[in-house]
């Protein structure tokens, strides 16, 4: 491909384009589906979407100590940006949580 017919476009998060009638239409549709209903095989794996969202309502209270994690899973971490520590402590909490509510 040639620098001649490739397009760049550059979307602002803070003003998307209009949805289209179909768009909305479909919206509609999923919101009234039962969660386990909707086909999600097609959604790209976003580990950032769910844990830092998780990371930013943690209690800002921590401890320091020394833990041994297989490199992979820090190289993973590590991998995905700043504050892979703060992702990872979001992970911990919410297996902690899930445990939690399934013990009572």
């Amino acid at each position: 491909m040639s620098k001649n017919n490739t397009v760049k476009l550059t979307l602002d998060p803070k003003q998307p384009p209009p949805l289209t009638e179909a768009q909305k239409s479909r919206l509609s549709a999923l919101a009234t589906l039962p969660d386990d209903q909707i086909d999600t095989s097609d959604a790209p794996f976003r580990p950032d979407a769910v844990w830092m969202k998780a990371a930013e309502q943690l209690p800002h209270t921590k401890k320091q100590i020394t833990l041994r994690i297989d490199a992979e899973v820090l190289d993973f971490f590590k991998d995905s940006g700043k504050r892979y520590q703060s992702r990872m402590n979001a992970v911990l909490r919410s297996y902690v949580e899930a445990h939690k509510a399934h013990a009572k």
